[in-house]
């Protein structure tokens, strides 16, 4: 077996999908990585229960190959409540009602792009399209959000980011909140990068009108991705 799937935190029946693995490999080989599996194997038998479920928690990585990423949105915590997480940031299973910031999310695009509002909160179809929806965390315990910060997945996730701003192909970093500005700022020299960074207020309930709605992220990201030859995003 790869010694990345022997390591991975997010369980055995999971294996890093293979354009990842040489930019995850050094992080997932580290003693921190294999506490954080250890610890996530410890609380499902003490029957917490833990979303994404096994089998959703690398979706970000195996919808969007490394050699793919033209856009990069940061979450915080997948969804603590049942049904709703899936692997990837801000995104709900079909059939789910859309949590109020990706109802924001979409009330932007509208005005941005004039794409009418989605009736699935699914966003398989950004991932497919280059779109990498990644949270700081991976896990989470029902109802507890946040209850898996601190745990050995932000030095998983940067790892990713970084691996992606290490790219010579531009890409787009789409910062929404505080906690999406912080990580980034973590990856050496992306802000004076050749990729393109906007930042805007988390489109939450609570922040959306400080500055999210009428950001125009989705026009500017498609216009500096056919600016330099990388197509643009079916938002």
């Amino acid at each position: 077996m790869d010694a990345t799937a022997e390591t991975n935190p997010a369980g055995s029946a999971e294996a890093i999908p293979p354009s990842w693995r040489e930019a995850l490999a050094p992080v997932l080989a580290t003693r921190e990585a294999r506490r954080l599996g250890g610890w996530l194997k410890t609380e499902e038998a003490a029957g917490k229960r833990i979303y994404p479920p096994r089998g959703h928690r690398l979706r970000a990585f195996e919808l969007t190959p490394l050699d793919e990423v033209r856009v990069v949105i940061l979450g915080q915590d997948p969804y603590h409540g049942a049904g709703q997480a899936h692997g990837l940031a801000f995104s709900v299973q079909d059939g789910v009602r859309m949590p109020p910031s990706l109802v924001n999310i979409y009330k932007e695009l509208a005005t941005d792009c004039g794409v009418s509002p989605p009736a699935s909160g699914n966003l398989d179809h950004w991932a497919r399209q280059g779109v990498l929806l990644l949270n700081n965390s991976l896990t989470v315990q029902e109802g507890q959000a946040g209850s898996h910060q601190n745990k050995g997945w932000d030095a998983i996730t940067d790892a990713a980011v970084a691996a992606v701003a290490a790219r010579p192909e531009p890409c787009v970093f789409l910062l929404w909140g505080n906690h999406a500005k912080k990580k980034a700022m973590r990856v050496p020299g992306l802000a004076s990068s050749h990729h393109l960074v906007l930042t805007a207020p988390h489109p939450s309930p609570l922040s959306a009108h400080a500055g999210f709605f009428g950001c125009r992220h989705f026009s500017q990201a498609n216009a500096f991705l056919e600016a330099h030859g990388r197509g643009t995003v079916d938002w």
